[in-house]
């Protein structure tokens, strides 16, 4: 099965998340720093659509401006503009597969799509 994590290897939950993938024999694993290499905009509303989520659900607030700037509050359109122009707003780790994607807060959601 392939994998692909969007990763933050500053992040606690982004590491254990991709310890379980890497623990995992039968993944294909691809690792995109996100903050290095972000996704399109489409490629986002793809995953947060794959997931059953909002844009919104997938704004990360904590250590971001997201709250002072309205994002929490704001349209799908605005949130995914701004997470493409400042990817600390991507909240992470989000992981797809063909099963599906997932936020993986926690990490164990990852085991939902493998």
């Amino acid at each position: 099965m392939k994998a692909t994590i969007w990763h933050n290897p500053k992040c606690g939950t982004s590491r254990k998340t991709l310890a379980i993938l890497e623990n995992l024999k039968a993944v294909e694993l691809t690792v995109v720093e996100y903050l290095k290499d972000p996704p399109t905009r489409e490629k986002l509303a793809q995953l947060y659509e794959a997931a059953g989520i909002t844009p919104a659900d997938g704004l990360r607030t904590r250590g971001t401006d997201a709250e002072e700037r309205g994002l929490p509050e704001a349209d799908a359109d605005t949130i995914l503009d701004a997470m493409v122009a400042d990817p600390i707003l991507i909240e992470r780790p989000l992981v797809e597969t063909e099963k599906g994607a997932r936020l993986c807060r926690p990490q164990d959601r990852v085991l939902e799509i493998l």
